[in-house]
């Protein structure tokens, strides 16, 4: 059980004493805590900012015409503050206005280019039990973004931690392998397999695909907007090894900070309010292993 006192503004709530790793906790605005952290200590930032108009009562609300100029000072913090060799996964969401989908995350994509961030790759995090509904124009979304950046082309990765298993169609599709199948191009970038499916035969694990499927949150401990533990810890384990440090300037109920200390990893959350810094520490200090 870790137990501490809750600090003031700008100083951090500090476990410390978890037997392989460490979390703090900034109570603060985002924009001033991250000045707090130096340069290039951070392996993974993963967040999940209030969305366009969303979170009102509890964040304030940014219009989308304003995201981009509100995200980018942060964006420029988190870009000082992640090693050359670590990654930033962004959760993000598009808002419709007047029936039209708002452009304002390829808008805040192409600002952060503009900055030397290197867009990566995107991830979409599949809502297995999202609610249904519709809309005189659309369905309801059961997906969200997962925008990948990096500094650099070369950043850490470590891909057989997120390994599943091959599944049950391998035992019909591999079964009987036509002369085609046998005959395709093996892969160019070093994956193994390519289209020869030949390579697949024998294997009991694979690498996962850039869709996640994961169920939302069932309790929102009494917070606007929680994502499962499982995201976070997902990518936790697919960028960091033990001992490195996660970041979330988007703190909220803790949720990156449980995931990171359940996996061996230092973690740094900043949040706005009191009350889910508190809440956050009531979690980590039940949640934890």
């Amino acid at each position: 059980m870790n137990t501490i006192e809750l600090t003031k503004p700008t100083r951090p709530l500090l476990f410390e004493d978890i037997p392989k790793a460490t979390a703090k906790i900034y109570c603060d605005d985002c924009l001033n805590a991250l000045k707090n952290l130096p340069d290039n200590s951070i392996d993974l930032i993963i967040t999940s900012p209030p969305y366009a108009d969303q979170r009102a009562s509890t964040y304030g609300g940014i219009k989308p015409d304003k995201y981009v100029e509100w995200f980018s000072p942060i964006a420029k913090e988190l870009l000082r503050v992640l090693k050359d060799d670590g990654t930033f996964v962004l959760n993000i969401k598009e808002k419709v206005v007047d029936g039209e989908r708002h452009t304002y995350v390829l808008e805040l994509i192409q600002e952060m280019r503009k900055m030397g961030w290197l867009w990566t790759e995107e991830f979409v995090w599949s809502k297995k039990n999202c609610f249904p509904g519709k809309w005189p124009n659309r369905f309801r979304d059961a997906w969200e973004r997962l925008l990948q950046f990096n500094k650099t082309k070369n950043f850490n990765m470590y891909q057989d931690e997120v390994r599943i298993p091959i599944g049950d169609w391998s035992k019909s599709r591999l079964k009987n392998l036509s002369e085609t199948d046998k005959k395709r191009d093996n892969s160019k970038v070093g994956s193994g397999f390519g289209k020869n499916i030949s390579n697949w035969v024998g294997r009991d694990m694979v690498y996962p695909t850039n869709v996640v499927c994961l169920p939302t949150e069932s309790s929102n401990k009494s917070h606007s907007a929680v994502f499962p533990v499982g995201l976070p810890a997902w990518f936790i384990k697919l960028f960091t090894k033990t001992g490195d440090t996660v970041l979330d300037p988007f703190l909220g109920s803790g949720t990156t900070c449980v995931a990171s200390l359940n996996l061996d990893r230092n973690s740094i959350g900043i949040e706005i309010l009191d009350e889910y810094c508190k809440l956050a520490q009531e979690r980590i200090n039940k949640e934890t292993k």
